[in-house]
């Protein structure tokens, strides 16, 4: 078992910037992959960005530029820096592992909300 747990969201203006944190705890040495997604009113829930063990990089193409994720290893975190945020941007963000083992772990999730 894999526990996720989120913090960092809020409500920001256009141009504006947040970092969202995840911690993971329990069987980390099973997480692969770590990542983050997002789930706007009415809409499916979709990748915005994953990084591996080894540091690969993965992102949604309308956040390429704007958005960073980072891991550290040691400390079983997964951060997304998110820069020059637009309304579209909100949405509720989950964080997610991967285990080796094929198993798929979500955080409670945490609201972004753009808006003047």
């Amino acid at each position: 078992q894999v526990h996720l747990v989120e913090s960092g969201g809020g409500l920001v203006q256009p141009g504006g910037s947040l970092r969202l944190s995840c911690a993971a705890s329990g069987n980390i040495f099973s997480i692969n992959y770590m990542g983050w997604y997002r789930q706007a009113p009415g809409k499916q829930r979709v990748l915005v960005a994953r990084i591996s063990t080894g540091g690969s990089t993965n992102y949604v193409d309308s956040v390429k530029g704007r958005f960073t994720i980072s891991r550290d290893n040691a400390k079983s975190t997964v951060s997304l820096q998110m820069n020059s945020l637009n309304p579209e941007d909100t949405a509720v963000y989950y964080c997610n592992a991967w285990t080796t083992g094929g198993m798929q772990y979500w955080g409670q999730g945490t609201q972004v909300t753009v808006s003047s």
